[in-house]
């Protein structure tokens, strides 16, 4: 079916919300400010999550695609069998966390509380970021074999042991259960953003999933082993530094194939589109997307894996195996998995000769690193952050030698590339600035 707009036919999309009234009643509201022309939206309000399934199958043949409030009714719905179309749900978040904790500042102790379905380390940066001790709070992070009561006992017990004052939740039934019980609760609701995020990623697979011949295309660009923490701290601000940057350049490359950019872990991103709109910005799947952009801008060599499907499911399970492939392949290369065993090597540049990946000395550099902390520690220079100019100078080598050299470090995991702060920014090209990791000294023993 297609619909008339101003000269010309567009499509028609048609989006299944399923979720509680205020879920429902939010998204139709960002659903009405979306510019797409031909949407539509079938809501299915639910009272308890365990209600899902039934009516996701109730207007399942009405829509393109479901779009559930959250991971546990889809994951509910996916535990009944197959679906007809494909189906996406709004990822639980740090934002959605902030927005809750202002409105439990003014029910009870932020600090003595229960919160569900994020992740630890969430949580410990939220709180970080807003300068609250984080010890008493008791976090029950989202699981797929979980169910709703699972989330309420959780909440009960150390409420009732007096272990804390108040819960944050997800799950709309669970707060209502709560409630119910005399526990303080705050539902988390995700941010205006993040649902306009989702509705935006649903459109694009519910309008891939009406052509036959049509596929999604989803990528994964995910941040290398080598430029992660060997451990953490309540806050790492230098690497969220580092997220916000390389969400920003693959936006760059997103909006020319009107793509979505969504948060997928700690460690990566989740990229929608067409297989169409891929192969323009890919020279018709003869270079890989995001890497040599973000190498150039950021000294960043990204992990990237595409996958295609006839539907999300299939899409993303292939891009989960050609992000494997890509991570354990030592060339600058992102794979592509389809259907029918298809697997592509896509180079970063098209007239990039093929190089092979220099081995890396693991002892060089470690006596490369102990000679730099120790100049370093002879100038009183205990933030360990250095560029390549820093580093020519004090091993007494050229500018070329230095960079290769901090690369060097880099890929056997002894320093972390990081964004240039405003304060270093020069007139032209920032320098580069890497952190170094004198605590792998003592790791190896040196």
């Amino acid at each position: 079916m297609a619909v008339q707009g101003t000269g010309s036919r567009y499509e028609e999309v048609a989006v299944g919300l399923i979720g509680g009234e205020s879920f429902v009643r939010r998204m139709v509201s960002v659903a009405r400010q979306s510019s797409t022309p031909g949407l539509r939206v079938e809501p299915a309000v639910y009272r308890h999550e365990s209600e899902a399934p039934q009516l996701a199958r109730q207007v399942m043949e009405r829509v393109d695609v479901l779009l559930f409030a959250g991971p546990l009714p889809y994951d509910l719905t996916m535990a009944k069998g197959d679906l007809s179309v494909p189906a996406v749900f709004v990822p639980p978040g740090s934002a959605a966390l902030h927005a809750a904790l202002v409105r439990a500042t003014s029910a009870f102790d932020p600090t003595r509380i229960s919160v569900d379905s994020v992740t630890e380390q969430d949580v410990e940066d939220c709180y970080a970021e807003v300068s609250l001790p984080v010890q008493a709070v008791r976090v029950q992070p989202y699981q797929e074999e979980l169910e709703p009561a699972d989330y309420l006992a959780f909440h009960s017990k150390l409420f009732k042991a007096g272990r804390t004052v108040g819960a944050v939740t997800t799950i709309a039934g669970v707060a209502e259960s709560l409630e119910a019980d005399g526990v303080p609760t705050v539902l988390m609701r995700p941010s205006t953003q993040t649902l306009r995020e989702t509705l935006r990623a649903a459109i694009l697979t519910g309008s891939g999933a009406r052509l036959s011949r049509s596929r999604i295309a989803i990528v994964i660009a995910q941040v290398p082993d080598s430029a992660l923490p060997t451990r953490t701290s309540p806050a790492q601000y230098w690497y969220q530094e580092l997220k916000l940057s390389l969400h920003h350049e693959l936006l760059h490359d997103a909006r020319r194939m009107d793509a979505i950019v969504l948060p997928h872990d700690q460690t990566s991103f989740l990229v929608i589109t067409t297989l169409g709109s891929l192969r323009t910005i890919t020279g018709d799947l003869e270079t890989a997307p995001f890497l040599a952009r973000v190498r150039e801008t950021l000294n960043l060599d990204l992990q990237v894996g595409i996958g295609l499907g006839r539907s999300t499911l299939e899409a993303e399970n292939n891009a989960y195996r050609a992000v494997a492939m890509a991570a354990a392949d030592t060339g600058d290369l992102a794979y592509l998995v389809g259907s029918d065993d298809l697997v592509l090597k896509l180079p970063a540049e098209s007239d990039a000769e093929a190089t092979a990946a220099p081995v890396a000395d693991e002892t060089r550099d470690l006596e490369t690193l102990r000679m730099l902390v120790q100049s370093l520690d002879e100038t009183g220079d205990e933030a360990r952050l250095v560029d390549a100019e820093q580093v020519a100078g004090i091993l007494g080598v050229t500018l070329r030698t230095a960079r290769r050299t901090l690369r060097g470090l880099v890929d056997s995991g002894l320093a972390w590339p990081m964004p240039a702060t405003r304060a270093a920014r020069k007139v032209g090209r920032p320098p580069m600035v890497y952190q170094l990791l004198d605590e792998r000294l003592k790791n190896s023993g040196s």
